[in-house]
């Protein structure tokens, strides 16, 4: 099949072409990044070399494709923009891909979404996967959809580093013995790939897991990939994270959006449809995260 795939050679993008390429497929991977293209083509792929701003060119890149495969991305340096408004910069991308895939006559996609995204309240910043499914759910009815919902990213634990070398803890407003699901790309690129190759009905939603670990054990096992078997996990109240956050540099909207969706968290709201629909967990658990994690910590 002829697939288009957005997010460059990203933590999921990549495995994700990789892996359709070694099926067969053809496959065009978007990139912003003229100096992509070498290594783009050296997997096999296509490289189609623009913007997720420009409908223009994604309306081209789309043209011909069975499948699309479309994810929203934001340059993290723009989060301590004072002026940036993270829920329309990704806004203005989910139109850009409702008007390009329609205009490009594209049947079949697939997004990748998040936990969170069944509400618009109450999920801090997790409300921009609402409204892009919102938006994509505009398209014409014979466009079938696919919304993957991934959890939180093991790698995100890389923002822990600083505050473990500085103050031997993880910070956060949360925290306890309450079970917290994460997730590997590799694992999310492995459901995509399987998706992308199962019969599309209309839309559907599918969520994606690896391991599911409390804060207390999440230390525990972090602690002893890095040598600090007394690595704490410290909760803070939701001011004082904020603050902390806005003192960094960090644009106050994204701020009290990373905040608000960490407190959705702790009060159930971020998993309660995860709960209803829990997904058969993925291949690599948190402690071969943890080996990773390590190698990182420990060249920072």
């Amino acid at each position: 099949m002829k697939i288009t795939v957005t997010g460059s050679l990203g933590n999921i993008s990549k495995p994700l072409t990789e892996e359709l390429v070694s099926k067969g497929h053809s496959v065009t991977v978007i990139s912003s990044k003229t100096k992509r293209q070498k290594d783009i083509e050296a997997l096999g792929a296509k490289a189609a070399i623009g913007t997720m701003e420009d409908a223009d060119f994604l309306t081209e890149a789309f043209k011909g494709a069975e499948i699309v495969y479309v994810m929203e991305a934001l340059d993290v340096s723009s989060f301590f923009d004072q002026n940036f408004d993270i829920i329309d910069a990704i806004n203005k991308i989910g139109n850009n891909y409702k008007q390009s895939l329609e205009r490009s006559g594209v049947k079949r996609v697939v997004h990748l979404s998040s936990i969170g995204a069944h509400t618009d309240k109450g999920n801090g910043n997790l409300a921009f996967h609402y409204n892009t499914g919102t938006i994509l759910k505009q398209l014409p009815k014979d466009v079938s959809i696919k919304f993957m919902r991934p959890v939180g990213f093991y790698y995100n634990m890389f923002a822990f580093i600083q505050t473990i070398k500085t103050q031997g803890a993880i910070i956060q407003n949360y925290g306890g013995d309450e079970k917290d699901p994460w997730v590997s790309p590799l694992d999310i690129a492995s459901v995509i790939a399987e998706e992308i190759e199962k019969p599309f009905n209309g839309r559907t939603v599918r969520y994606i897991a690896s391991d599911e670990v409390s804060p207390n054990e999440l230390v525990k096992i972090l602690g002893e990939a890095i040598g600090k078997p007394d690595l704490r996990w410290l909760v803070i109240s939701d001011e004082q994270m904020l603050n902390g956050m806005i003192a960094s540099g960090m644009a106050p909207q994204v701020a009290k959006g990373f905040v608000e969706m960490n407190a959705s968290g702790r009060n159930g709201i971020l998993y309660e449809d995860y709960n209803r629909n829990k997904p058969i967990l993925g291949k690599i658990k948190l402690k071969d995260f943890a080996k990773e994690f390590a190698v990182v910590y420990n060249q920072q």
